[in-house]
């Protein structure tokens, strides 16, 4: 079929002679010409001269004929398509068609069918049109060419598409004045298109037709793109019946309640119509409908839809249902780019879940401490013995645990976020800050993340590859990066590390540096210098210990039973020594230990050694953190070898080397033993636990025998002592929990804060210095802004130091009051 092409081949151009030719006879001539047009219009072209009819309208329009000519082939056009091409679309119109409009009931296979014979109808004349009008074209080139062009008029293609458009689309309907042809096309058209919706089978070749159709014809006679009847007239009413659909299939859909089946009915309507813009209506108006889908069907139940309770964003995610969560982020992008509305839920999930591993975690830690069946506060972990490692305890399980549980929440939103989400940097935003949220909240995540850290080194990464300690690390990072109080996390990193340093227990010094490079990288170099610092402080004390032990060999001491001493000399101010002890207010009984003569021999003959190299240092023992080899002789042990080796803590070593100057079945009271070693109960009770109660390290014996250490209690030496090991390692008992209790935690929380009073005036100071003078906000601003990387500083606590720096005259005011500004006083 021809559409609205404009040319048939090239005619010759008239002869010489019409030119010199006298007047025309245009009613003759025009006579001629309309037979030859309604030959044309009824099919019977074959047996004309295109070229004679050519050159009557030539020599029409040269002998100024052009204006009558045009007129009359508009009449002619406008007659037939009045009286033969109307007359003939009316007279098929279904009268069922009709009747449809007057309110009947139509089955959906006779609106097909009806429908189909009127758009069958509208297809044809218009076919017909447009192939009668590409041959009268061709006959009155010569007038579109000079007559039209000289005069501004529309050719006679355009003039009579206008007419087509007039006189046949927006005829009245017989008995429904209201209601044209055009109009009622239009209802059929939606019509189909909805049986299309629900399933049934159409015409699409024929809906894409009279698509056409009503793109070829236009509201004006210049043609412009806007004004495509299609465009003016069909799509608004399309659009506006899609809105009222999908507005209430939107409805629809989310009263049955199911997420999923929201998303894939709304992703498989916006392919439908896209398809059916390509196949069936235009192309025009696929980025329309497309808005339309996601305007009525998202937009307007895209947050209850989220929110529902059983098949919703939050059961998605607890089911792990990816393609699921993939397809509500896909339709969330179509009418959101930021995703505000999932980015809420998912928080709202992350955050609540994460509360709930909060909750738990508090419960275990205020939870009463199970006490130990008898086997187990004492169990000495003996050199050889190829059993498991020593249990934790509760608490410090329930620490390791929340840990565990936040990084296993972690892992499951990233991959959330990598699979379903597509890698988002909105929705990872989102989920950081509700990570951070939940995880400041919980007041003991800066001391839990560093027992975590604490138990790895100590033995969570023995066996572990490079690869899987590194990961580990960058997960434990990942948590530190959330952590707002990082100056809190320092302060214990730094007790757990020190005991670790100095009890010898990390499993590889190369993951401790490993853990600080990556720390250093976090959080920057001020937060790590002090713990570098201890690392140095076990390095040159290793040094140190050499150099005292050839010291000892120039002064030629021959003495076999000398003791030797590894000594780590520490730097007050680098190491958490307050933090070290083991509990509260025992520090004055800690640093008077009394030590037998022969040690306390080796403490002075070092510390001489010591000053002599460093005058001006002051050393203050800590004998709660060290360690000795002992070897003690049993006289009833069953192996020929009596002698056993025995690795206990310093103030062991002080309460077993009482014993050596006792008579064998003589005894030492609990009040003995602590008033000549000046140990603090908490520590002495510990210790005699370890070497009187645990059944395999029993190297005491208690009177009467229990569980618990009492001062009424009497120790004797246990000559009956056996072991198949050769080297013994005494446990101490744990003096409660690792996790801190709620009196320890106040003073950790009190020695913070005096921390961060210094370090906001220190904050404060240097500010000033380089500023000179500054506005009252602008210094609450640029302090807070130096701090936030170690903590979140109060800002009444800010407005304190200020006024105390005043009162000590590093700073005055200027200014208005109401516009408090300050300046720097060198």
């Amino acid at each position: 079929m021809m559409y609205a092409g404009r040319g048939r081949g090239k005619i010759r151009p008239p002869r010489r002679n019409i030119l010199n030719s006298g007047e025309v006879d245009f009613e003759q001539d025009w006579k001629s010409l309309s037979s030859s047009l309604r030959e044309i219009h009824t099919k019977n072209a074959s047996t004309l001269s295109f070229e004679e009819l050519y050159r009557n309208a030539y020599k029409l329009v040269l002998k100024k004929k052009g204006e009558p000519l045009y007129n009359k082939v508009k009449e002619f056009e406008q007659d037939w398509l009045t009286h033969e091409v109307r007359t003939r679309i009316l007279d098929e119109l279904p009268s069922s068609l009709l009747a449809a409009q007057n309110g009947a009931q139509l089955s959906a296979g006779e609106r097909r069918d009806a429908g189909e014979k009127l758009l069958r109808s509208l297809k044809l004349a218009w076919e017909d049109h447009n192939l009668c009008m590409n041959m009268t074209t061709d006959v009155l080139m010569y007038m579109d060419r000079v007559y039209c062009s000289d005069n501004r008029k529309p050719s006679i293609f355009t003039a009579s598409m206008g007419q087509f458009r007039d006189y046949v689309l927006r005829t009245p309907l017989p008995d429904h004045e209201s209601m044209t042809i055009a109009s009622l096309l239009y209802r059929v058209i939606l019509d189909q298109i909805q049986m299309d919706r629900d399933g049934d089978i159409v015409n699409t070749a024929l809906l894409r037709s009279c698509a056409y159709m009503l793109e070829g014809l236009y509201e004006t006679e210049d043609e412009q793109e806007q004004y495509k009847l299609y465009i003016t007239s069909f799509e608004p009413e399309f659009l506006a019946a899609s809105e009222e659909y999908y507005r209430s299939e939107g409805e629809s859909l989310v009263a049955k309640g199911d997420a999923s089946s929201f998303c894939r009915h709304a992703r498989q309507a916006a392919t439908d119509e896209e398809d059916r813009c390509r196949s069936t209506l235009s192309t025009l108006t696929a980025p329309k409908i497309r808005r339309v889908v996601e305007n009525e069907l998202v937009r307007r139940n895209l947050p209850e839809m989220i929110s529902l309770e059983s098949t919703g964003v939050r059961y998605m995610l607890d089911n792990d249902r990816l393609p699921d969560l993939e397809m509500v982020y896909e339709i969330s992008s179509w009418v959101d780019p930021k995703k505000e509305e999932l980015k809420k839920a998912v928080q709202k999930r992350i955050v609540a879940q994460g509360e709930e591993i909060n909750s738990t975690a508090k419960e275990a830690s205020d939870a009463p401490v199970v006490k130990p069946t008898k086997a187990d506060p004492e169990k000495g972990d003996e050199v050889g013995k190829p059993a498991a490692e020593k249990p934790i305890n509760q608490q410090t399980a329930a620490a390791i645990k929340w840990v565990d549980d936040v990084l296993q929440l972690k892992d499951k939103y990233d991959h959330v976020l990598e699979k379903a989400f597509q890698g988002d940097q909105g929705l990872q935003t989102g989920f950081t800050r509700s990570f951070s949220d939940f995880i400041n909240s919980f007041e003991r995540s800066s001391e839990y993340l560093s027992l975590f850290f604490d138990e790895n080194m100590k033995k969570g990464i023995k066996g572990k590859t490079e690869t899987e300690v590194d990961t580990l690390l960058d997960k434990g990072i990942t948590l530190l990066r959330y952590i707002s109080d990082k100056d809190m996390f320092e302060r214990y990193y730094k007790k757990h590390l020190s005991r670790r340093l100095l009890m010898k227990r990390s499993v590889s010094m190369d993951a401790e540096r490993q853990m600080i490079s990556k720390m250093k990288m976090e959080v920057g170099n001020t937060f790590t210098q002090r713990i570098e610092s201890m690392f140095r402080d076990m390095a040159l004390s290793a040094d140190l210990t050499t150099s005292y032990k050839k010291h000892v060999r120039d002064l030629g001491d021959t003495d076999s039973q000398r003791a030797e001493l590894d000594v780590n000399v520490l730097t007050a101010t680098m190491w958490p020594l307050d933090a070290m002890g083991p509990s509260r207010g025992d520090e004055a009984g800690k640093l008077n230990c009394r030590f037998p003569p022969e040690i306390d021999r080796i403490r002075q003959s070092f510390e001489k050694f010591y000053l002599d190299k460093h005058s001006g240092r002051q050393l203050t023992w800590q004998g709660n953190m060290g360690t000795a080899d002992l070897r003690a002789y049993f006289a009833d042990m069953k192996s020929n070898k009596k002698t056993r080796e025995l690795n206990v803590s310093t103030y062991c070593m002080v309460i077993l080397l009482l014993f050596n100057d006792l008579p064998p079945g003589n005894f030492l009271s609990y009040e003995e033993i602590q008033a000549r070693t000046n140990i603090p109960d908490n520590e002495l009770m510990r210790n005699l636990q370890s070497v009187a109660v645990a059944p395999k390290t029993r190297i005491l014996v208690k009177e009467p025998m229990s569980k618990e250490v009492k001062r009424d209690d009497k120790f004797y030496f246990n000559e009956k002592f056996t072991s198949q090991f050769q080297r013994i390692k005494v446990g101490v008992v744990a003096s409660g929990n690792k996790v801190e209790d709620r009196d320890e935690r106040q003073e950790t929380e009190k020695r913070v804060d005096l921390e961060r009073g210094q370090t906001i005036e220190a904050a404060i100071v240097r500010t000033m210095k380089q500023r000179k003078e500054l506005k009252h906000h602008q210094l609450i601003t640029e302090v807070i802004q130096q701090l936030t990387a170690r903590f979140s500083p109060d800002v009444n606590l800010l407005k304190k130091k200020i006024e105390s720096l005043i009162e000590r005259e590093y700073l005055e005011r200027v200014g208005d009051i109401d516009k408090p500004a300050y300046r720097y006083m060198a």
